[in-house]
């Protein structure tokens, strides 16, 4: 039944196939983007779905949701959403809580997207913000520093917070069936 939604990838040019996803699913997220540069949501809807995620979530569906458990629970009487919402999406917690670490760092630490979209804005990104601090002919080391070491502690807060969902999301992919 999951592969009714996702398909088996071709055998055949494959990488192809895969890069070009990539590319297509950025240039899909930055189309609406033009209407809302300058403002932080440019920053955060192109970061919200990612190659990365889409094929890591596939990979882990696929693995962790057998269509027989899917199947047991329509004999039962389940509708659809009932099936997503008790059997589907309680396998797949330790996935989602892993990609959304990792897109959380991944948004937190980017320079170059909050920079293009977000130039000259009154509210900048941290990693804007430290480059801002580290320019010019005079650098102030102390203010630099202390803000990288401000700028980590958001990160190393998530991480310690979900660092089950990590340890669960990568024990779950390495255990043989």
């Amino acid at each position: 039944m999951l592969q009714h939604f996702f398909p088996q990838p071709l055998q055949t040019g494959f990488h192809n196939q895969f890069m070009v996803k990539g590319q297509l699913v950025y240039f899909i997220n930055i189309m609406p983007v033009k209407f809302i540069v300058g403002e932080l949501q440019a920053v955060i809807v192109p970061s919200l779905v990612s190659a990365f995620g889409v094929f890591y979530m596939r990979q882990f569906i696929v693995d962790a949701v057998p269509d027989e458990l899917i199947e047991a629970a329509r004999v039962d009487g389940a509708s659809t959403l009932r099936i997503y919402a008790n059997v589907v999406f309680p396998a797949l917690r330790p996935a989602v809580g892993v990609l959304g670490l990792f897109t959380f760092a991944a948004t937190w630490n980017d320079f170059q997207w909050p920079l293009i979209t977000l130039s000259g804005g009154e509210h900048p990104t941290v990693q804007v913000a430290l480059s801002n601090l580290a320019s010019g002919q005079f650098v102030l080391y102390t203010h630099v520093l202390a803000g990288a070491f401000l700028a980590t502690l958001p990160l190393l807060v998530i991480f310690f917070i979900a660092g089950r969902q990590i340890v669960a999301g990568i024990m779950e992919g390495a255990v043989k069936s």
